[in-house]
């Protein structure tokens, strides 16, 4: 028996579908005829120096890790006791809006943060201060910061 007025676009579609079935046979009988791999073709090893190889490592050059030295989360911050003796600085940054700076120190290349409501005197961009150090929510925090005379 033929097959009842089947049209030319369902005709293409069966034979695409036909292909694609066969198609897919002849990619399962080659993977068929290549043979399976065994589980020791796929293993791979990482050497001391962290390179990926076919070879296990050589278990001479095995060094123990002593696993109490391991740190899995970052350190704490050490508390910093509060500095009495004066330290000297220039207002480095400030913004008049927020009332907030960075006094770089004057003998190192650190910045410490402070507000204007830490502050003695009137305090600008550019000029040079007397202060002292706390520790702060976030960091090191300058307190009672004066014009230097």
């Amino acid at each position: 028996m033929s097959r009842s007025k089947e049209s030319f676009n369902k005709k293409e579609v069966r034979k695409k579908n036909e292909k694609k079935r066969l198609d897919k046979e002849k990619r399962k009988l080659k993977k068929k005829e290549n043979g399976k791999q065994s589980l020791d073709d796929m293993i791979a090893y990482v050497d001391e120096n962290g390179v990926i190889s076919s070879t296990p490592p050589d278990p001479t050059k095995k060094t123990e890790v002593d696993v109490e030295s391991i740190e899995i989360q970052t350190p704490k911050k050490e508390v910093v006791e509060e500095q009495t003796t004066d330290l000297t600085g220039k207002v480095t940054k400030y913004d008049n809006s927020k009332r907030y700076g960075f006094i770089a120190l004057q003998n190192s290349n650190d910045s410490v943060f402070f507000h204007y409501n830490d502050c003695i005197d009137e305090v600008d961009y550019g000029d040079k201060v007397i202060f002292d150090i706390e520790q702060g929510h976030n960091g090191l925090k300058a307190k009672n910061v004066k014009l230097s005379k």
